[in-house]
């Protein structure tokens, strides 16, 4: 089968397909044929060099994290799913691999029917990651939270989510993408200097939690929250310097030690969740792009841009 994968740190161009061994489900997991993969923005930064006193890796790298498509093998233990059906979800944070042609998920829930093969490639990862980090800052009916980023892949459900829950939701973003993060229920603000004052006369009643996607503000995140414990940082690796929590998953100890932070356990609840809002047209996952697996290079060279709106993903 084809496979994503790079073997030295560098640009885009290290991206390759390769032709390697299908990989089988075990115990607890189903394989599926991939009809469609996400693009992670935190395997972006791994590929690059920029996480590699982070991130551990062993070459060649095998990269994906969320896919759907369609079950063509069942591990033991597995109930509630048959060979055919369509689903969405996660890999392995330990192995990954979900760009590739078969793919092993560890969690799944079936693909909403309202949602296209390559909104559900990427949703998995953005519902997983929403869900976690909105539960860890307890959002719910009546909070305000303010959404750093929340144009990009995760920013874009995690709108969606907490506005179901029945917050307020204030998302930053440039301007040309306003009105797009007001058709996710979302009141938008700029980022950059001034921020605290922006988002203080959009609530003058103060914010109850702040979820980064972004990095880079964290002390602005901080003044707009009043207190570090309610700000969770899934992008700024300074963040244990400033007493925010990062939250991941990643398995790894010497990740724990080198973000200041241990895996918080992954929210696969959230993707039950998602399939109920979809059903209900209140859950939809912009995508920016989708390219064929063999130019995952230039998938990788637009999310570098973080100028994408929604999630990039491959087709299969």
């Amino acid at each position: 089968m084809r496979a994503v994968q790079f073997s030295e740190y560098g640009p885009p161009a290290v991206m390759q397909v390769a032709e390697v061994e299908a990989p089988h489900a075990g115990p607890g997991e189903i394989r599926i044929s991939v009809r469609a993969s996400g693009i992670s923005p935190g395997e972006i930064r791994v590929r690059s060099g920029e996480l590699r006193d982070v991130v551990p890796l062993a070459f060649p790298y095998r990269t994906g994290f969320d896919a759907a498509g369609v079950v063509d093998e069942i591990g033991d233990g597995v109930t509630g799913v048959r060979v055919g059906d369509e689903v969405f979800g996660m890999a392995s944070s330990a192995t990954r691999g979900a760009n590739a042609d078969f793919t092993v998920l560890t969690a799944w829930a079936t693909k909403p029917a309202a949602w296209s093969w390559e909104e559900a490639g990427g949703a998995a990862g953005a519902v997983e990651t929403g869900t976690r980090v909105l539960d860890r800052l307890a959002v719910g009916a009546g909070h305000t939270v303010l959404i750093q980023g929340a144009a990009g892949g995760v920013g874009t459900v995690a709108v969606q989510l907490a506005v179901a829950r029945g917050a307020t939701v204030i998302g930053t973003a440039s301007e040309h993408n306003h009105d797009f993060l007001r058709s996710l229920g979302a009141e938008p603000t700029t980022y950059g200097a001034g921020l605290v004052e922006r988002v203080r006369a959009l609530a003058p009643g103060g914010v109850d939690a702040v979820f980064d996607c972004a990095g880079g503000a964290l002390p602005d995140l901080i003044a707009i929250a009043g207190d570090p414990a309610r700000v969770v940082t899934i992008a700024d690796f300074a963040a244990a310097a400033h007493g925010v929590h990062m939250s991941h998953g990643a398995p790894a100890d010497d990740t724990a030690a080198a973000v200041g932070s241990s895996a918080d356990p992954l929210a696969v609840h959230g993707l039950t969740i998602a399939v109920a809002l979809a059903s209900e047209g209140r859950l939809r996952v912009p995508v920016a792009a989708a390219f064929p697996l063999n130019e995952v290079a230039a998938a990788h060279e637009l999310s570098e841009s973080r100028h994408a709106r929604g999630k990039i993903v491959l087709v299969h």
